[in-house]
């Protein structure tokens, strides 16, 4: 790989790796399939400041790279702007990345987004009632949800079937029908990822996740 000197430097020393005590968020976004997986921590303050962040990247030298410097690049920014860096300023703080690891610099960013998201959400910063629950906001969070035998998100792959969405007064109840997967340890996995997506979301009372067989609904 033609990496530049940044990238080498930052995979031999990479900053900020490791775990908060306390973390005020905690996401994990990637694919076991592909290689590349980044779980991230950030510690936010009263006044919606990033404090500290942390990584574990279980992946290649641009992953761990690109992970070291978007860190970087948002602590001590309030969570507004810290959420609207892109893949393409991590990119140009490296030098550049080859082609096929541009993706490194999707996922750290996508890391930093989902978790800025998920403390708004959990904080009440983000209001979610449960008319903005719809089938389309369940779809959105479920393409964060990757089949580790390929390395794809299970909407891209048409694993969902189907998306139902009942609500009494308040709260949602939401039903997931996903393809039958060849083993049950699969499902499981997926039934993990799918709960760890949805489950922070207020007003959402019950998650039902049934795989089957029947053509795809949606």
């Amino acid at each position: 790989m033609d990496y530049t000197e940044k990238v080498i430097e930052l995979f031999r020393n990479p900053k900020n790796v490791g775990e908060l005590e306390k973390p005020s968020v905690s996401v994990q976004e990637g694919s076991p399939a592909c290689g590349d997986i980044i779980q991230l921590q950030l510690k936010i303050d009263e006044n919606g400041r990033i404090e500290d962040v942390k990584f574990k990247s279980f992946g290649c030298a641009s992953n761990i790279a690109t992970a070291s410097i978007a860190t970087e690049m948002i602590k001590g920014k309030h969570i507004d702007e810290a959420e609207k860096i892109s893949w393409a300023e991590v990119t140009k703080e490296l030098g550049g990345l080859p082609k096929v690891k541009v993706h490194c610099s999707v996922l750290a960013v996508d890391a930093i987004k989902q978790a800025i998201e998920r403390y708004k959400i959990e904080k009440g910063i983000t209001k979610v009632n449960a008319e903005s629950i719809t089938k389309d906001f369940i779809l959105r969070k479920l393409r964060h949800v990757i089949d580790p035998s390929v390395g794809t998100d299970i909407v891209r792959l048409k694993e969902v079937l189907y998306v139902g969405i009942e609500k009494e007064g308040d709260s949602v109840d939401v039903l997931i029908q996903m393809r039958k997967q060849e083993n049950d340890e699969l499902e499981a996995h997926m039934k993990e990822e799918i709960r760890e997506k949805l489950e922070f979301i207020p007003k959402i009372r019950k998650i039902e996740i049934e795989f089957v067989d029947h053509p795809q609904l949606i």
